[in-house]
């Protein structure tokens, strides 16, 4: 019997990007609904993910955190669903670049905007993002270079920049360039983002009704 995977999350949280990514590959999951507060900050979640945080996967005996690792991982364990180039293929490094691009400056950049952090001029060498308007014409080059990140072929990697640049659009963290507005269409148009987007409306509709 194959090992079952099954995704912990919460509709209003980063564990959107993990459940389009689990309806992209295609494979049967179970989803565990974890509440924020003491159900995500108690003892038996934090001995699945000891930051208390959404979402974490688990695939068989295997834990995998963070939603970056999480799209990396099932794109890897599933190769058929094709959502990463082979090894050994010249989008390979495209793949992870913009990938990690997202999880470390885009993220650390938008969540800075959000707070209304801003960092010294003459300290900007000293952030990994470097600033603000440099990280966001970085994405733009990174959306613009072809259909999809690695070129004509959806990936992982859409996966997960794509849910940046569609919530940063969303909550106006991320600037409303044409190029982000048309790549954003782009990807949310797939059937899985679909999917998964009404599986977790539903569900945070719920949520909400219940109090």
């Amino acid at each position: 019997m194959a090992d079952e995977l099954v995704l912990y999350t919460n509709p209003m949280s980063r564990g959107r990007i993990a459940r389009w990514m689990m309806e992209e590959i295609g494979q049967p999951y179970r989803a565990e609904i974890v509440g924020f507060g003491e159900p995500m900050k108690g003892a038996a979640y934090k001995a699945i993910n000891p930051m208390g945080k959404v979402p974490a996967l688990q695939h068989g005996d295997t834990v995998v955190t963070e939603c970056a690792a999480i799209c990396a991982y099932m794109a890897d364990a599933f190769p058929q669903a094709g959502l990463a180039p082979a090894p050994n293929s010249r989008s390979r490094g495209p793949y992870y670049r913009w990938m990690f691009f997202a999880a470390g400056p885009v993220e650390a950049a938008v969540a800075s905007k959000a707070f209304g952090l801003e960092v010294p001029p003459d300290r900007a060498r000293a952030i990994g993002y470097g600033t603000y308007a440099d990280t966001m014409d970085t994405l733009e080059y990174a959306v613009t270079r072809g259909e999809y990140l690695t070129g004509d072929r959806f990936s992982a990697a859409d996966v997960y920049v794509g849910s940046q640049v569609l919530w940063g659009l969303q909550f106006g963290t991320i600037e409303k360039r044409p190029a982000f507005e048309a790549y954003g269409a782009r990807i949310s148009a797939r059937p899985a983002a679909r999917r998964a987007a009404e599986i977790d409306d539903a569900l945070m509709a719920e949520m909400q009704k219940q109090g």
